[in-house]
């Protein structure tokens, strides 16, 4: 039953509103067990701040996130920052999302994590070698000022958006 208002208010776009919200979405339901993804949406003109309230990016949480990610490049959102600071752990399952991330915002736009990145988490990405096509930004004030220098070098080359 849950599942259907889910997916019914997902249809509808009440998921991912244009104000800031706080968002407890359910992964995957099942009679035993419930593993639930913590996240705050706030959207602005330019770009979306999507903040992981989790200690664990692992393949629980890695799917739905992923979904989140489609979800908001096909609505439209023009550059995302994914806010880290909060995630202690990352598996396999979670770079994985993080790279979708990527894929989806590297040729419209830009694609940042953000935030003071916990050891083990910098260290997974650093044996992965992804530090060298992710933007990395140590806080979101930074982030920001990152997408609009993106925007304002566009807008001189006179590229479309």
């Amino acid at each position: 039953m849950t599942q259907f208002f889910l997916r019914k208010a997902r249809i509808f776009g009440y998921i991912c509103p244009l104000n800031s919200q706080h968002f407890i979405r359910p992964i995957r339901v099942n009679a035993e067990n419930q593993a639930i993804m913590k996240y705050r949406i706030d959207k602005q003109a330019d770009y979306a701040l999507l903040t992981l309230d989790e200690e664990n990016l692992n393949s629980t949480i890695a799917p739905g996130l992923k979904s989140d990610l489609i979800f908001l490049n096909q609505e439209g959102v023009r550059n995302l920052i994914l806010d880290l600071s909060n995630v202690k752990f990352v598996d396999s399952s979670g770079l994985s999302a993080i790279l979708t991330g990527h894929r989806l915002w590297k040729d419209t736009g830009a694609f940042i994590l953000t935030g003071p990145l916990q050891p083990m988490v910098l260290k997974l990405i650093e044996i992965s070698r992804l530090e060298t096509i992710l933007i990395i930004v140590p806080t979101v004030a930074e982030s920001v000022d990152y997408i609009k220098m993106v925007m304002v070098e566009k807008e001189l080359l006179g590229e479309d958006e």
